[in-house]
């Protein structure tokens, strides 16, 4: 989670909402990513859709059935179809998103009895420093005026 932090406080310099996801692979990180929807002027690109995007690319395919999800925020109902397509069976996330989370806040998409692939979750890991992240950028943009 510690390297998901680091993308995510990367993000952030980048005027990015702050939000990191890393993919482990027996034990290695194949995939390391943050969001980039400003950067790329695309609505897909969270930090988890990318990460998978590189692991798929990594590994030659797109089930991920021996890889692990670490993300700074809960996962969105988009990036939580992507996990259950991908078959990622872990998740682990720092901050919960009451707004917009799929896996625990909001919805429970993950652990879904069913759909045809569940994961298991593991959610609030470092969730005070992952949502510290968030509050002190969109204060920021507050304080500045803008979106």
């Amino acid at each position: 989670m510690r390297r998901a932090i680091e993308l995510a406080q990367q993000a952030s310099l980048e005027d990015e909402v702050p939000v990191g996801a890393i993919i482990v692979h027996r034990h290695s990180i194949i995939a390391a990513a943050y969001n980039q929807r400003e950067q790329l002027a695309d609505p897909t690109a969270h930090a988890e859709m990318i990460a998978i995007t590189q692991a798929a690319a990594q590994l030659h395919s797109w089930r991920l059935e021996e890889c692990e999800l670490y993300v700074t925020l809960e996962p969105c109902p988009m990036c939580a179809g992507a996990i259950l397509q991908a078959r990622i069976p872990r998740v682990f996330y720092g901050a919960f998103d009451p707004k917009a989370g799929a896996v625990d806040s909001l919805y429970h998409l993950l652990t879904d009895s069913r759909l045809n692939h569940r994961c298991d979750v593991y959610g609030g890991i470092l969730a005070e420093e992952c949502g510290r992240l968030l509050t002190e950028f969109f204060e920021s943009k507050r304080r500045l005026g803008k979106k």
